[in-house]
């Protein structure tokens, strides 16, 4: 069994003496791992950092085995990471939640496409929230938790649509949230793809987003808490506020 394909790097740990294991988010063939012979050495180790941009090749004598993989460094991602504490928050939180919410070895190309358009804005901190904050969405979407934001669940009105119901997930308008205002999630206009989306309102839609993924997509998981790298990122966000 052998395929090749191109993907993000997401985790690596020693193996042995010299080897590393490795999981990487391939367009085709989803979060795959493999083992990386000589992973561990001065060579190969600079080349294996979370975030990077890889050529692989994996093989194994049955589909079912975890195989070796063969590496080739198509782009590193290092240099944007490491250019401030939000880009290298925001890559930790991106290759964590990838790693926690996908299944093993199923694709899923449209995260994947997004996932390679956000990392490559590593760096970039005026547009990272507000991409990163559609990733998050996107994901959502992909594992079957998306948000209906189109309409009030309540009376249907398309105005004046400013929360987000912790149950259905769906919209409430001002007028449909009546006494439960209170117990319903913010709905900022950028949640809708509207408006300038200021720093204080992704932070209002990070806080919805982060609710749906701890209450929706942890427990589908077997109740495993967040990564808390996502936490960390969103932390660091704030403080710029």
């Amino acid at each position: 069994m052998d395929w090749r394909d191109h993907g993000i790097l997401l985790t690596t740990r020693r193996h042995g003496e010299t080897a590393a294991i490795i999981e990487v988010f391939t367009e085709i063939h989803g979060r795959h791992a493999g083992v990386v012979r000589g992973g561990a050495s001065r060579k190969t180790a600079p080349i294996l950092q979370p975030g990077a941009q890889l050529d692989v090749l994996w093989r194994a004598r049955l589909e079912e085995h975890i195989g070796t993989f063969q590496v080739e460094p198509l782009r590193s991602r290092a240099a944007a990471a490491f250019s401030g504490r939000l880009a290298l928050a925001g890559l930790n939180a991106v290759v964590a939640l990838l790693a926690f919410c996908l299944p093993e070895r199923e694709p899923h190309p449209v995260i994947y496409k997004q996932t390679e358009q956000l990392m490559d804005l590593l760096g970039q901190d005026d547009v990272w929230p507000l991409a990163y904050l559609r990733w998050e969405l996107a994901m959502l979407e992909e594992l079957g938790f998306g948000l209906d934001l189109t309409a009030c669940a309540v009376t249907g009105a398309v105005e004046d649509l400013i929360y987000v119901s912790p149950k259905s997930g769906r919209a409430v308008s001002e007028k449909g949230a009546g006494e439960w205002a209170d117990k319903l999630l913010p709905l900022p206009p950028c949640l809708r793809g509207e408006g300038a989306a200021p720093d204080p309102e992704i932070a209002e839609a990070l806080r919805t987003t982060g609710y749906f993924l701890e209450h929706r997509v942890a427990p589908s998981l077997g109740h495993r808490p967040l990564p808390e790298a996502r936490a960390r990122f969103v932390e660091q966000f704030t403080r710029r506020l």
